[in-house]
C-alpha cells in the first residue's frame, strides 16, 4: 500500500495511491480516506480522484523529531575523508525543515557549498522505546524517500550538525509512505539520485554499514520514538552540491522518486 497525503481543495488529506502498473490498464488514482493513518484506523470514503489531479505534500510532518544517520556508507564515509564511526552517528532535523515532492529547496545566503544526500527514510508506526532487534519490525509504519540537505561547508565550520542539516526545506520527503515493503527487502531497494537528470548517487539500501533493525534499535534505546517520527538511514557516495536552479531526483526502488528544485532565498 502507498500512503499519500495530497490537497485536491482545503486542508490535506490522505488517500491510498492505486498505479497503473499495479492496476493494469486502470489510470493512476488515489482514494481517499478519513482521518490519519499514523493516528488510528482510517476508512476508505469512496471517492476517487485522478493523481494528476491532486497536489501531493509531504506524506508526513514527524511529531516530535527526525533523526538523522550519518556516514552509514562506508564509501560516502571515504568520499569525505572520515571513517566508519564505531557507533551508529545521530543526529536530529527539525520538522520544520520537513517539505514535499516538488517544494522548492530554499538554498540559504549563509552557504556557499550545499549539498543533496538521497536516502531511505524509514517512518514509525507506533510509541516504541527499548525495542529489541527482531521486533523492529513491529514499529515501521512505512518507508518514504528523503533528501537529507546539507550545507557541507557550515557542517565543517560548526564542528556539529545543528545549523547545516537544520534550515527550512532541508528535509524533502515522498512521494509517498510504501507501508508494504517488508523490513527485509528494505535493506536490499536501489537507490539513484540525479542532478538534472545526470545520475551522481547508484547504490543498494544493502551496502549501509548498519541496517534497519539495527539503527531503530540503537536510536529507540536512548529515545522514545512516536508515530510519525521518521529515521533517514544514511546516504551513500555521491553526494555534490546544489544551486538555484537545479533540480534533485531521488528514486527508490518499490517506493518511487521525489523531485525538489534549488531555489534562492529572497533578500
Amino acid at each position: 500500500m502507498r500512503i499519500a497525503r495530497f490537497v485536491a481543495q482545503g486542508d490535506p488529506t490522505y488517500g491510498v495511491v492505486e498505479l497503473a502498473e499495479d492496476q493494469g490498464p486502470n489510470p493512476d488514482t488515489i482514494a481517499v480516506v478519513s482521518g490519519d493513518p499514523l493516528a488510528g484506523p482510517v476508512h476508505y470514503t469512496g471517492e476517487r480522484l485522478p493523481l494528476a489531479d491532486v497536489r501531493l505534500v509531504s506524506p508526513v510532518i514527524p511529531r516530535s523529531k527526525i533523526i538523522g544517520v550519518g556516514r552509514n556508507y562506508a564509501e560516502h564515509a571515504a568520499e569525505l575523508g572520515n571513517e566508519v564511526p564505531a557507533n551508529p552517528l545521530l543526529f536530529f532535523k527539525p520538522n520544520t525543515a520537513v517539505i514535499g515532492p516538488f517544494e522548492p529547496i530554499v538554498h540559504p545566503p549563509e552557504t556557499e557549498n550545499l549539498h543533496y544526500e538521497g536516502e531511505l527514510a524509514v517512518v514509525i508506526g507506533r510509541i516504541c522505546r527499548r525495542v529489541p532487534p527482531e521486533r523492529v519490525t513491529d514499529v515501521v509504519f512505512g518507508y518514504t524517500v528523503a533528501n537529507d540537505v546539507t550545507c557541507r561547508d557550515l557542517q565543517n565550520s560548526d564542528g556539529q550538525w545543528t545549523r547545516a542539516k537544520g534550515y527550512d526545506s532541508f528535509c524533502p520527503l515522498g512521494p509517498w509512505i510504501a507501508t508494504h515493503i517488508s523490513i527485509e527487502e528494505a535493506g536490499r531497494l536501489d537507490l539513484l539520485t540525479s542532478l538534472n537528470d545526470e545520475p551522481v548517487q547508484a547504490a543498494s539500501t544493502d551496502q549501509m554499514v548498519r541496517g534497519i533493525p539495527e539503527l531503530i534499535s540503537y536510536i529507540s534505546d536512548f529515545t522514545t520514538l512516536l508515530p510519525g517520527d521518521v529515521v533517514l538511514t544514511g546516504t551513500p557516495a555521491g553526494v555534490g552540491r546544489m544551486v538555484p536552479g537545479d533540480r534533485i531526483s531521488v528514486t527508490i526502488s518499490g517506493i518511487g522518486t521525489l523531485t525538489n528544485t534549488v531555489v534562492a532565498e529572497d533578500a
